[in-house]
């Protein structure tokens, strides 16, 4: 599995181009305002800071395992601060979600796979007038995710705890619209499907659905393949580490891989 990452990388790395290489106009503005966009902000600091906090905490957690290529679920008992070395996304691509939440400005924005609430902090902080919903499969993860949320002063959080399949539904069913979706956290073929068709009836010309590790595995390189190949999908922005996709009308139907270190 190893090897074919790596490999797959490789022929990413080969046949993606900068902003220079894209001739959209609209995915040339998103590559230069917002992709390549890696001056420091001052709302990076406090997350950042929390994240090294969360290296340092060697308390342990019963972690919970609801997806990740398994049906069972699996209880181990981990320390938070390896937890934080192993799941939490990068500082750079994390901030690269930031960015794009804020290039989007969403009413709500729906994160599914809190963890420990790093990437939900640069949701909150990037659209502090949005509401911001993240959903948790494991109640202990959750836990500690709430705690960074009240040390970093976020109130515009709502976490919900429990198995996606069954959450999910629901709150999409509660929107008038789906303008910023972050999936994460259930990286099986069926399930990453699912989450997408079940947005579809509430997407609009300004949404933005991003699918986190879209190489994890052979069935996630599927699932996102079909994703791009769907009818209502226009624009799709492959950046190896998440795929962005995009429903814009009027928009001939193209697809670009764009170099992004992690």
């Amino acid at each position: 599995m190893l090897f074919q990452f790596i490999t797959d990388y490789i022929k990413h790395r080969l046949t993606a181009k900068t902003r220079h290489g894209t001739h959209s106009p609209f995915v040339y503005k998103l590559a230069d305002a917002v992709i390549y966009d890696f001056s420091e902000k001052s709302q990076y600091k406090n997350i950042e800071e929390q994240r090294k906090k969360l290296f340092s905490d060697d308390s342990e957690i019963t972690v919970t395992d609801l997806g990740a290529g398994s049906h069972l679920n699996k209880n181990r008992t981990k320390k938070i601060s390896e937890i934080a070395k192993n799941a939490l996304k990068s500082p750079r691509l994390a901030k690269l979600i930031y960015r794009l939440a804020e290039n989007t400005n969403p009413k709500t924005a729906i994160e599914l796979g809190t963890c420990l609430g790093i990437t939900s902090s640069y949701l909150a902080k990037a659209c502090p007038e949005a509401e911001i919903i993240t959903i948790e499969g494991c109640p202990q993860t959750a836990e500690v995710a709430k705690r960074n949320f009240q040390d970093l002063d976020l109130n515009n959080i709502e976490l919900h705890v429990g198995n996606f399949d069954l959450i999910l539904p629901d709150i999409i069913a509660k929107q008038p619209s789906l303008d910023f979706v972050y999936i994460d956290g259930n990286h099986r073929k069926d399930a990453t499907l699912n989450y997408f068709k079940w947005c579809l009836p509430k997407v609009t010309e300004n949404s933005l659905l991003i699918f986190d590790d879209i190489y994890w595995s052979q069935g996630m390189k599927e699932a996102w393949e079909e994703i791009k190949s769907h009818p209502e999908v226009t624009v799709t922005v492959d950046l190896f580490w998440i795929g962005l996709v995009y429903f814009k009308k009027g928009q001939a139907k193209e697809h670009f891989k764009l170099k992004f270190n992690q």
